[in-house]
């Protein structure tokens, strides 16, 4: 449950809209919501972390993916689902029309706001070695930029190429937080 849902919540029942019976009622099973049986979807992680809970749909069905897609829709504003498969982005493409399905990635992206302008005095530069590394540096940059951080990318600059790496030393100084990714 986000922050805002509360605050709705509260606001109801200040305003006499709810009692205090209904919004406990509706607060009752917010710590987790159970899908199908085949998820336990962790609901109060953005409220507890700043970040909403991410699906990883490395193991998962095409429809397990759908179902706790779907729940979460409801509970978030950003909805993220990772290692996705041609057959999930799909199938999650069927169900939500407005996802974006980040193909190197191998992530969806379904948000019900736009994303927010990151900070300018963060960054994080996602650093990788070589093309093959491509899939998780991407990986790594869209959830860090659906999660709202400034991202840069600096891209195939591994031990054979160490000469491109240090032409863009001013960019890895003016980074807040670097991930390098190499050898994938």
């Amino acid at each position: 449950m986000n922050p805002e849902r509360i605050r709705e919540l509260l606001r109801q029942v200040e305003a006499g809209e709810l009692t205090a019976d209904q919004a406990m009622q509706a607060l009752k099973w917010a710590p987790y919501e159970d899908v199908g049986g085949y998820a336990r979807l962790d609901v109060h992680r953005r409220l507890r972390t700043g970040c909403p809970e991410v699906v990883y749909c490395e193991s998962k069905t095409a429809e397990q993916v759908c179902g706790i897609i779907q729940r979460l829709a409801t509970h978030e504003n950003l909805v993220l689902a990772t290692r996705v498969k041609p057959d999930q982005a799909a199938a999650i493409a069927g169900l939500m029309p407005h996802a974006v399905h980040h193909e190197t990635a191998r992530i969806v992206e379904i948000r019900v706001t736009p994303r927010p302008e990151p900070p300018r005095d963060r960054s994080i530069l996602i650093i990788a070695a070589g093309t093959s590394d491509l899939p998780v540096a991407e990986e790594a940059a869209v959830t860090a930029e659906a999660l709202g951080s400034r991202v840069g990318r600096l891209y195939d600059v591994g031990v054979a190429g160490l000469h491109r790496f240090l032409d863009a030393r001013e960019q890895v100084d003016a980074a807040t937080a670097i991930i390098v990714v190499a050898g994938m």
